[in-house]
C-alpha cells in the first residue's frame, strides 16, 4: 500500500504548511483579516480550514494551484457559494488564471452546474474585475 503523502505531519507541521499556501492563494491581507476576526467560536474552524484544507489538500503536489482553482470555481458556481466564489476568482488571477481564462470556465460551468449559476458567476466576475456586466 502506498503511504498517503501528509502521513506523518504533525498538526503544527501541516499548519504552517496550510498558513503558507493559505496566504500564497488568497493574499496576505485576507488571511489577516480572517485571523484577526477569529473568535472562540471559529478558533477551531481557521485551525481546521488550515490545516486541512490548506495544509492537506492544496498543499498536494498532485494538481498545480492553477488546476485547483480551475475546480474551486466550478464547485463553487454549482453550489451557489457567491461569497467564496468572489474570493476565489481572486486567488484564481494570483494562481495565474487570466480573466479570459475565468470566463471560459465559467462557460463551461454553465453547461454543467446550470445557466442560472453561470449568470451569477457572471455577475460576480465582472464586479470583480471591474467591467460593465449589462
Amino acid at each position: 500500500m502506498t503511504r498517503p503523502a501528509g502521513e506523518g505531519l504533525t498538526d503544527a507541521q501541516r499548519y504552517d504548511s496550510g498558513m503558507t499556501v493559505r496566504r500564497a492563494v488568497l493574499s496576505d491581507a485576507h488571511v489577516d483579516h480572517a485571523v484577526e476576526a477569529t473568535v472562540p467560536l471559529t478558533a477551531d474552524w481557521q485551525d481546521f480550514i488550515t490545516r486541512v484544507a490548506w495544509g492537506d489538500v492544496w498543499s498536494r503536489p498532485g494538481l498545480d494551484r492553477r488546476s485547483r482553482s480551475i475546480a474551486v470555481l466550478t464547485a463553487l458556481i454549482a453550489h451557489g457559494h457567491h461569497e467564496e466564489f468572489e474570493m476565489h476568482l481572486h486567488a484564481a488571477v494570483r494562481n495565474g488564471l487570466s480573466v479570459e481564462e475565468i470566463r471560459e470556465v465559467i462557460l463551461q460551468s454553465a453547461i454543467y452546474c446550470g445557466v442560472p449559476a453561470a449568470n451569477t458567476a457572471f455577475r460576480i466576475a465582472a464586479r470583480v474585475f471591474g467591467e460593465d456586466s449589462a
